[in-house]
């Protein structure tokens, strides 16, 4: 079975922006080795929306570019959020808050909860997910995660 990484909103911002800091070179590295060693790499539309209202605000139209033209290469998808996963994500949220440890505001649309449902109904689909992210604590309550730069082209 392929490994599926899918990205949160940390790598995906790293891979798409257009400086050339050391985190951001990295980063699109590991993506080349991760494709050249047919991994699929998957990107959620809650992560493209929170990179993408990012880039909007602040005028990056390069880096717009670069995420635009990252569903494009071999071996990346684009995982549209699908009803299954919104409900999914609904219930994350209320257990989590249940228990007492919230993963946002109250009023916030809680990304997370809903990147954590995508990727466990894709794991329900029988796929190998991991989600490749710059913060565990909320994710990794629900679906695996680790960070990016710890998940290994294998």
């Amino acid at each position: 079975m392929t490994k599926l990484v899918l990205l949160d909103a940390g790598p995906l911002g790293l891979v798409t922006n257009p400086r050339g800091d050391s985190d951001a070179l990295q980063c699109r590295l590991w993506l080349r080795a991760l494709l050249a060693k047919d991994v699929e790499v998957g990107v959620p539309e809650i992560t493209d929306y929170e990179v993408r209202r990012e880039l909007l605000r602040v005028g990056k139209l390069a880096g717009l570019r670069r995420l635009e033209s990252l569903t494009a290469l071999q071996g990346v998808t684009y995982f549209p959020i699908t009803t299954e996963a919104m409900r999914l994500a609904a219930t994350f949220w209320s257990t989590v808050r249940r228990q007492g440890r919230p993963t946002a505001d109250p009023s916030a649309l809680d990304c997370d909860m809903i990147l954590a449902a995508l990727a466990d109904t894709l794991r329900l689909q029988g796929r190998d997910v991991v989600v490749a992210t710059t913060n565990l604590r909320h994710l990794s309550l629900f679906v695996p995660a680790a960070a990016w730069n710890e998940i290994l082209a294998e």
